[in-house]
Order: structure tokens, then sequence, then C-alpha cells
């Protein structure tokens, strides 16, 4: 029952706001509770049966003991009927704690599966934008981590409450029918540890919050020294990579300890003075007071040895309890906030592009509806060219770019597709005809195969090899241990290189006729990198490109070169044109030759230069009509 955090919960989330809770206080858990509340309602009436039923064993054993020592003991057949109450009613406190525990796991898994299933439709709606924003770990805790709290908080904690506080009340009801002197003394133990408990609870709420704001930071901390332990070595920091973990572990091990301090006289006190050795060691010493003294029988001091501990029960489980309550209520806040996320619109009138034309007009974009990222811009991606955008950090780029895919939707201004504004095509035609290859490559935990067919489910081997071999990573694939049926994401493991021309191979499955690039060769070895541009230069061919580039010499050959700067288009034209007007390009371009080699024209793109890639791209098309 300590009330310090060594014991720390999971939690739950909402569904019906209508729907009665299971007793918690908390309105989203109330509304958790929902979908199975008949069956949890039935759970906790069968613990209360259980909780009542397994008190008679103890109060036949005392009657038992009564009629044995009484001035005239009760013969053997007066006997029996208190021994078949005992068994009956222990063997009913079995049956209903088993049923009631099984059909609280029953409720809970139901009630797992229907959640995670509102949230994976809910999650798939949800702007792919707000998802790359935040990371996997919200979707990770809520789907995983806060819904498997409710296995506990539901299945366990609810039906231990439900037991602790059953029993006591019949059993102190029959002690105060035995000696109601003692029976008072009975009760001492429970107010006392209510006392202390509340005093050691005392400035709990805050200190929660600080125990929870540090264990973040030892997250973040361990986080980026795992994913940044490469660069610090790189540069001779290995030994100093670790300085802000340990800071925040040392943080925390001072907090925790100060708050252990502050309560561990009176909790250690709380846990003690309602143990049952305590409370029994205490019972038989008055006991054996009042016997002495011909206050009581000795048969009366036996129910107060068997049920006292049990009176003061409660407290002895009440602090880990309201630990999984309030875990409970957390993660229901949680999950309850990612259900509650906006969606994407689903258009009200469908409509199909006509064509693969890419208009922007007017376009402006804020993230928090104060400061616009974005700032009218009016851009043309004409079919089977490149558009390719540079400028500086922060200039907008990555923010311009995910608006093609519809990664947000535009705060003003529109951008159509084929005549068509983006927010009146649905979501399944939009991806058929607008495709991306990202930096960050993800790749499910499947075969090779299914990788490559995540865009086309139902394209055949010989399609999916065509395409391996168009994105360059047919060779790497065959040496796998089982080829094209080789699992990743557990023992094998692919390299950032090949991970991202396996993606290229999907997006060539796919055939989207407008793609968007986000500098897919910038982590990547010169061996790699050579390897990419080929399979992008199959992949690009006939399509039309948004390439965002930060390498300005990978793109020179692009149809049209935009520069953002603030989130405003300042210039647009061909790589000539904009070195001879000397502006944000020319000065861009200047910066980067004195710092970097020249490199050669390495712009996925359709000109004679990649006929050979697009005479790749064309077979696959064509063995695709096949």
């Amino acid at each position: 029952m300590k009330p310090l955090p060594s014991e720390t919960g999971q939690d739950p989330v909402s569904e019906d706001p209508a729907a009665p809770g299971a007793g918690t206080g908390s309105p989203p858990l109330r509304a958790l509770a929902g979908p199975v509340r008949g069956r949890l309602a039935v759970a906790i009436g069968l613990q209360a049966v259980a909780g009542l039923a397994g008190v008679l064993p103890f109060i036949a054993v005392s009657l038992i003991a009564d009629r044995l020592t009484g001035e005239s003991p009760a013969d053997g057949d007066a006997l029996w009927p208190m021994v078949t109450l005992a068994c009956a009613a222990g063997l009913l406190a079995l049956a209903c704690g088993t049923a009631a525990g099984a059909l609280a796991h029953i409720a809970d898994n139901g009630l797992q599966l229907t959640l995670r299933g509102r949230l994976a439709r809910h999650i798939g709606r949800l702007p792919l934008g707000r998802l790359t924003d935040r990371g996997t770990g919200e979707v990770k805790q809520a789907v995983q981590d806060d819904v498997g709290a409710l296995h506990t908080l539901f299945a366990h904690t609810l039906l231990d409450v439900v037991a602790v506080l059953t029993a006591p009340v019949p059993a102190l009801a029959y002690l105060f029918t035995v000696d109601w002197r003692l029976a008072l003394i009975s009760v001492l133990p429970l107010l006392l540890g209510a006392f202390l408990f509340s005093r050691a609870m005392a400035g709990a709420a805050a200190q929660m919050a600080e125990f929870g704001a540090a264990l973040g930071r030892i997250s973040a901390a361990a986080v980026e020294f795992a994913s940044g332990i490469a660069v610090f070595k790189s540069f001779g920091r290995g030994r100093t990579a670790h300085e802000r973990f340990v800071r925040a572990t040392e943080g925390f091990a001072d907090f925790f300890s100060g708050w252990v301090r502050s309560t561990l006289v009176t909790s250690t006190a709380a846990v003690l003075v309602v143990a049952p050795a305590v409370v029994l060691l205490l019972l038989t010493v008055l006991g054996a007071v009042f016997v002495t003294q011909d206050w009581m029988t000795g048969a009366e001091l036996v129910p107060f040895l068997l049920l006292g501990p049990a009176v003061a029960a409660p407290m002895g489980v009440v602090g880990p309890r309201i630990q999984q309550i309030r875990a409970g209520q957390a993660a229901a806040v949680r999950i309850t906030e990612l259900l509650d996320a906006p969606t994407l619109p689903e258009p009200t009138d469908p409509a199909v592009p006509d064509g693969h034309h890419i208009a922007m007009r007017g376009v402006s974009f804020s993230y928090n509806g104060h400061m616009d990222v974005l700032s009218r811009v009016d851009l043309d991606l004409a079919p089977g060219t490149v558009t390719a955008l540079v400028g500086p950090s922060g200039s907008g780029k990555s923010t311009l770019a995910a608006l093609l895919p519809r990664f947000h939707d535009v705060t003003a201004g529109t951008v159509t597709l084929g005549g068509v504004d983006l927010r009146d095509i649905p979501a399944t035609e939009l991806y058929r005809r607008v495709g991306f290859v990202l930096q960050d490559v993800r790749l499910l935990r499947a075969s090779v195969t299914d990788n490559i067919r995540l865009g086309r489910p139902d394209a055949t081997a010989e399609e999916v090899e065509r395409c391996a071999r168009a994105a360059r990573i047919h060779d790497r694939i065959t040496q796998l241990p089982d080829g094209y049926a080789t699992e990743l994401g557990g023992t094998v493991a692919l390299s950032g290189g090949e991970a991202q021309r396996l993606s290229i191979a999907r997006a060539l499955l796919a055939d989207a006729p407008v793609l968007v690039l986000d500098e897919a060769t910038a982590y990547a070895d010169p061996h790699s990198e050579a390897l990419i541009q080929d399979a992008l230069s199959a992949l690009a061919a006939g399509r039309t490109l948004l390439v965002i580039a930060h390498r300005l010499s990978t793109i020179r050959s692009a149809d049209r070169i935009v520069v953002l700067e603030d989130g405003r288009v300042t210039e647009q034209g061909l790589h000539d044109d904009l070195l001879a007007a000397r502006g944000r390009y020319a000065a861009l371009w200047e910066a980067q030759r004195t710092t970097a080699p020249d490199e050669s024209d390495r712009v996925p793109h359709h000109r004679p230069a990649a006929v050979p890639a697009g005479r790749a791209a064309d077979d696959i098309r064509e063995g695709s009509a096949r």
C-alpha cells in the first residue's frame, strides 16, 4: 500500500461518453467501460458474492469452536450442518471468484480488441503529417501500452477492490455480535492506517506529475544517447555522449530519494499497523486480557483471531490500487486525445481528376493557426516535368511538398490535381496517383515481397522481381536467406541504401504518375548513392516529379527550380537562368561550390541521359499490362 511511485501502472480509454463507468470516477474510464458494462457488472456481482461467501467458513469454524468448548458440548450430529455450511460456502466462494475472474478477462479481451480496432481505423484517417511530426511513439503507447493496461485495471484491480471492500463488512458485523468492545479494537488499525496513509499521500498529485516528467526526461535522454552515439563517437566524444542521460538519471534519483525520505516514516507505519501479523498480535494480546478477566470466553476469541485481520485488509492494498487507477485515468486521457484528434475530412462529393496537372493557387499553411509557414504560393507542375524545391533550412520546402500527398490540408488557397481540389479526391484515389519516396524509409516486419507489394497487393511475383531489378535491389534480395520470402525486421535487416532502393521498387510497382522525392540519397554512401540514382532514374521516367533538393548539383537539369524563403517563392526558373539572375539561388550555388566538389547531373529525369532507365520503366509497365 505504500504511496510511492514504486508501482506504476498503465492505462485505458473512451467509447460512448454516456456509458457508465467501472466505479473509478474518471469520465474517460466510465466511457471506456461502456462496451463491456454488462459483463463487468456481472463479474463485480460474482466477486461480491465470493467475498461474502468467503467469510462464512470462518464464522462456521467460530461457531463450531463455541459448541465444542461450551458447557454442554454438542454431539457430532449437531456440528455437521455447520461443517456443511463451511464447505458449501468455501466452494461457492471459489466458484464465484473463478467465474468473476474469467468473465472479467473475457470482457477485457473484447474491450482491447474493440478499442485497438477503433484506434487503427482512426489512425488510418489521421493526416500523415501528424504522425510524421510526432513520430510513432504516441501511436505505440496508445495502441500497445495504454490499451494493454486495461488488463490490469479491469481484469484484476476492479475485482480486487470489490473483494477487499466486501469481505470486511460481514466480518465486522459478526464480530460486533460476539463482543462489541473487541470489535471496536479491531477497527482501530484500519482507522490509524487510513490516517497515516492520508498523511503520506499529502501532495502526491504534484509529486506524481514530477515523477512522470522525470521519467520522460530519462526516456528522451536515452533515445538521444542511443540514436546519436555514432555522431558523438565520430567527433571523438564517445565518453561524454552519455552525459545528458547520466544527468537525467541522477536528477530522477535525487527527486525520488527525497520523496521516499519525506514519506518513509508515515508510509512504513501505515503498512505496519494494518499488517495481518500486527493486527493478529494486537487482538491476541488484548483478547488474552479479556479472557483472563472473564470478559469473554476462549471460544469467543476465536472469530476475532480468524476475522480480525480481514477488517484492516483494505488499507493493505489501497496504495497499489490507487496507483493503478491513476495510471488508468492517465492512459484514458491519452487514448481519448488520440481518438479525438481531427481526421482528414472525407469529400462529401468525391471527384476523379482529369489528368495529372498540379496547380497551387494562393497556398498558405500554418501548423499552429497563428504563424504561416507558407504564404501565398502559386506553382504549376506540368505532367512529365521535374520541379525542384530549394532554399535554406526552415524555408518551407518539406511543408510544401507534404501538401501534395495531403499530409496536411492547406489553411488558405487550393491545391488541385487534374483540375480537382485534393480535398475532393478520395484518399484511395489520391494515393493511386501520388506517390512519395522519403529519406526515412519505413519497412514492414514482413517478407521482401510483401514490402514491395504494399501499394499493389495483387501484383505477381514476376512484376515484383521486374521492379526490384529496375530499382537495383534484386541482386541483394537474392543473397538473403530466403530470397524474396525473407522476413525483414527480425534477424535480417537492410542497410539504409538497400532499404531506400527497396522503397523505390515499391514506388515503381505502385506506378503513381506523380511522385514526391525528399532527398532520397541524403544519407547514402557513394556506392549506394550511385545505385539509388540509377533506381530513381527508372522511377522518374515519364512521371511528374516534385523534388526536395539540398545539394543543388543534383538538380541542375530540372525543368523548373523553385526557390523558397520564409515560406514564399522568391525565384523560379532553369538552373542557368537563375545563376544569371545572381539572386538567392546563385548565392546558394556559390556557397555549396566552395564547400564541396562539383557533382555530375544526378536529377532523376526522363531526358536522353536517362533513356536506358526509362526503357526499364517502360518494360515494367508493359509487363504489368501483360
